[in-house]
């Protein structure tokens, strides 16, 4: 996604964005439109979504379903996926099937950016998580397991998707709560944050060239590392 500013503007964007209706998407698509960006997004309820504007476009269907990813694609500028079904992850790989399809998709259509939301207590390809994070995803963060098989994405996308421009959020979101203010990118450190923040911080993201071939969590500033 190439000239993303311009005369210090950024330029607007075209969105397709899986995961619209969640609590951390629909936020974004807010935002997004708050921006004037345009929003293309993918659901299985769309009556859920609650924020309606005019402009938005609704498509209805299942990342799990049959797909025309590449008429979903047409005139698009990037992609965010934020489809954190636990229970379905639970059973099989949900998430990491459909991106190994979006992304030879992505290829045929000339679509180069890609943000994924993944777990928070996901461990990037290249970093073990800290023992003290898995005792904690083993046992209080238990029931969200299927959050945090995002790591076979994350291998994927490293492995075999360098050529295109994604971008890795492990988003540690605890409540839909007001905002608690600006999140950073961060190697280090995760903050529990809103899902008002976590989607400002994506939206921010997805937009920002040196976030490429990152899988960075998000901080608060007061846990913000470089």
């Amino acid at each position: 996604m190439s000239n993303e500013q311009r005369d210090g503007v950024r330029r607007k964007l075209s969105f397709l964005v899986f995961g619209g209706t969640g609590r951390t998407g629909q936020h974004f698509v807010r935002l997004a439109f708050e921006q004037g960006h345009s929003v293309r997004v993918l659901a299985r309820t769309p009556s859920k979504l609650q924020h309606p504007h005019a402009d938005l476009k609704v498509l209805r269907r299942s990342i799990s379903g049959p797909l025309d990813l590449d008429a979903l694609l047409g005139g698009v500028d990037a992609v965010v996926a934020m489809i954190g079904n636990a229970s379905a992850q639970h059973d099989r790989a949900v998430n990491t099937g459909f991106v190994q399809a979006l992304v030879p998709a992505m290829r045929r259509t000339g679509v180069s950016r890609l943000l994924y939301q993944a777990g928070g207590l996901s461990a990037t390809p290249d970093k073990r998580l800290p023992w003290p994070l898995l005792v904690l995803r083993s046992t209080l963060a238990r029931r969200n397991i299927g959050q945090h098989k995002d790591e076979a994405v994350m291998r994927y996308l490293d492995q075999y998707a360098r050529d295109i421009e994604w971008i890795v959020h492990r988003a540690g979101i605890g409540s839909d709560g007001p905002s608690k203010g600006q999140l950073h990118r961060s190697r280090n450190r995760t903050s529990i944050a809103t899902f008002v923040d976590c989607a400002e911080y994506t939206l921010r993201a997805v937009q920002d060239p040196s976030a490429v071939h990152t899988y960075d969590s998000s901080a608060s500033s007061s846990g913000h590392r470089s």
